[in-house]
């Protein structure tokens, strides 16, 4: 494995590492207001990746099948969607300001199912980052080395604030800063495992790379509507969260244009 696709792979965690060690330097709870800001910024970065670092690359990495050059991006995303949603089901997980779990019943700790929550949604980011990098490697016309990086820097910014997220609060409720610490690093470890993976699989199947892009961006969307927009809309100071939305989305965008 390349020093680049090493690097691209591990930006991301580093962003998770830092937020988490924000319980070090602060210690107390996230404010509610900065929490739902933070949330929807990095829905934006997320919803601008889905678009111009995944779909796009697929639809023109697939423009020999002329009119139906569309159908990878269309089977792809359905497939991350319908990913995301068994996971959804099957996983146990507790998000962020809500008292009840979701997923099958079980007795895990309710600082295990946060994780399990903010693990869930990295597992797409790391497929995403792992698919831009397969792409790179092979060759393909429409990915470069550092339209992989813009992607790699904005997942890694969106991710310092879910890392302080999850290590902040359980700072609050008692938790050592150390422990609180390593469960934010650990919401994240799920990212370069998912990233070499997808590598893995595009390197067997290099065919199938536009399926996995947008098998990504499905993943990724499911994420912001089902969680994501929905924290942020919760409460007073909604428009807070809207307009972090769209500087997230703003970020995103301009960072894989001026990379790309």
């Amino acid at each position: 494995m390349s020093i680049g696709v090493l690097q691209g792979i591990l930006f991301p965690f580093l962003g998770t590492v830092l937020g988490a060690a924000c319980v070090f330097a602060m210690g107390g709870t996230l404010h509610p207001v900065l929490q739902r800001a933070l949330t929807g910024f990095a829905a934006g970065v997320m919803v601008a990746a889905s678009i111009w670092s995944l779909l796009i690359p697929a639809i023109e990495q697939s423009k020999t099948m002329g009119q139906w050059a569309f159908v990878p991006a269309v089977v792809g995303f359905w497939l991350g969607i319908l990913f995301l949603l068994l996971l959804d089901k099957t996983i146990p997980h507790l998000h962020q300001n809500s008292g009840q779990a979701e997923g099958p019943s079980t007795r895990l700790k309710k600082t295990t199912m946060l994780v399990l929550a903010v693990a869930l949604h990295n597992i797409p980011e790391g497929m995403a980052v792992g698919a831009v990098l397969a792409g790179w490697r092979a060759g393909s016309e429409t990915i470069t080395v550092t339209s992989a990086l813009a992607l790699s820097i904005g997942i890694a910014v969106q991710n310092f604030p879910e890392g302080a997220i999850i290590s902040m609060p359980l700072r609050a409720e008692g938790m050592g800063k150390g422990r609180s610490f390593l469960y934010g690093v650990l919401s994240g470890i799920v990212e370069p495992a998912a990233a070499v993976l997808t590598i893995g699989a595009a390197g067997f199947i290099l065919p199938a790379l536009p399926y996995l892009l947008s098998f990504a961006a499905g993943a990724m969307v499911y994420v912001v509507v089902e969680e994501l927009i929905p924290e942020t809309s919760a409460g007073p100071h909604s428009n807070l969260g809207t307009l972090f939305f769209a500087a997230g989305f703003t970020v995103m965008l301009a960072l894989d244009l001026a990379l790309g």
